[in-house]
C-alpha cells in the first residue's frame, strides 16, 4: 500500500492525449492524461468511463440514443461517467488535467484507431 501524489505524477509528463496509469484497483485501471483541442468520436463497446477534472474544464459532447449531439461543460471537482456504447470526445480550449477510471485494457480511442490511439500504456 502507498498514496499517489496526484500533482507530482502529473508535473513528470507534458503530452496531450497519451493516459498514464497511476494505479489499479478490481482490474480498474487509475490514469493521468491532459488534453486540449479536440478527440475523435468514438465509443467503448463493452466498458462504462469515468472523468474526474483535476485542474481546468472541459466540453464533453456526446451522442443520445437517438443520435442527437449534446454536450455537457466539466470544471474542477466534477466528473461524468460515460456509459459503455455511447458515442463521445472530449473537447478542451485550453489544457485541462482529467483523472480517468476505466476497466484494464480499455483502447483510449475505444473502436477507432488513428493517431490518437496508445496502445501501450506508460506507467508512471
Amino acid at each position: 500500500m502507498h498514496k499517489i501524489n496526484v500533482a507530482q505524477k502529473l508535473s513528470a509528463f507534458q503530452d496531450h492525449w497519451s493516459p498514464k496509469i497511476v494505479g489499479e484497483l478490481n482490474g480498474q485501471h487509475v490514469k493521468l492524461v491532459k488534453f486540449q483541442g479536440e478527440f475523435v468520436w468514438h465509443h467503448h463497446e463493452s466498458e462504462d468511463e469515468l472523468f474526474l477534472v483535476i485542474h481546468g474544464a472541459f466540453r464533453m459532447d456526446y451522442k443520445d440514443a437517438a443520435g442527437a449531439e449534446k454536450s455537457m461543460e466539466l470544471g474542477e471537482g466534477e466528473f461524468v461517467i460515460v456509459p459503455r456504447g455511447t458515442e463521445h470526445r472530449p473537447v478542451a480550449a485550453e489544457e485541462v488535467h482529467v483523472m480517468l477510471f476505466e476497466p484494464a485494457g480499455t483502447l483510449n480511442t475505444g473502436h477507432v484507431r488513428d493517431a490518437l490511439t496508445v496502445d501501450n500504456l506508460q506507467r508512471i
